[in-house]
């Protein structure tokens, strides 16, 4: 965390250790240099006071502290990372350009879509199911690669809220990868070094904490995963 500006508000993430969207906004927030809090709910038990201030129950929310001693709360990533990039000083996470701002959105909204397949491909505990939802995974991935261009972000030198998204999802493939091999990447050199170039980046690997793998595998192991059948 930054040391915060002098009359900037206050910030408090609301996380789970395993939310993609979390790290999301956590890697904007580090991305642009802002101090912030982080507090950790259990979702599976979810204290009294988390319920009041989420509407949809979900993290992560961003609570505001007001200058009046107020507070107002945030919630989905998305609006998250743009009153980010709208309120916050630090580097642009969004083109200058409206239809290229436009087209990032876009392409975000396709990164939330993977996160839900992805749901289907972690949970999977039958091999049908598990090919079928790879299958998914690699028809979208094939329309990212298309869209790449030399590098080594989304769209360029310049990091944005696109890689932002993306590299939570990558993330789950470091882990997956330790147990089975995937081969969801195979054909995708592109994205293979958008990966590396993500992975090695302060606000991507400070955005979880160290035991990250160790709780994704447990996950795994609770929802009797088909990639663990394949590693056995």
């Amino acid at each position: 965390m930054t040391t915060a500006r002098r009359g900037a508000p206050t910030l408090t993430l609301v996380s789970h250790p395993l939310c993609p969207y979390v790290q999301r906004a956590a890697i904007a927030l580090a991305e642009k240099g802002v101090s912030f809090e982080r507090r950790s709910v259990d979702l599976a038990a979810k204290p009294d006071w988390f319920q009041a201030i989420s509407p949809l129950g979900k993290v992560p929310l961003l609570i505001v502290g007001r200058a009046d001693g107020g507070e107002a709360v945030l919630f989905e990533s998305a609006v998250i990372c743009e009153y980010l990039e709208e309120t916050q000083a630090g580097p642009a996470l969004h083109p200058r350009d409206a239809l290229d701002r436009a087209r990032h959105r876009g392409w975000i909204e396709l990164g939330s879509a993977i996160l839900s397949n992805l749901w289907g491909f972690e949970t999977a505990t039958d091999a049908a199911t598990f090919s079928s939802k790879r299958a998914v995974l690699v028809a979208k991935f094939a329309r990212v690669e298309a869209a790449l261009g030399d590098g080594p972000f989304f769209a360029g030198p310049a990091f944005s809220l696109v890689d932002a998204t993306f590299a939570p999802i990558f993330r789950y493939f470091e882990v997956f990868d330790t147990v089975a091999p995937t081969d969801v990447f195979a054909s995708c050199p592109k994205i293979t070094t958008w990966r590396t170039a993500l992975r090695t980046r302060d606000s991507v690997r400070g955005a979880v904490a160290e035991d990250y793998g160790d709780r994704l595998k447990s996950f795994l192991e609770a929802h009797d995963a088909w990639l663990l059948k394949l590693a056995a």
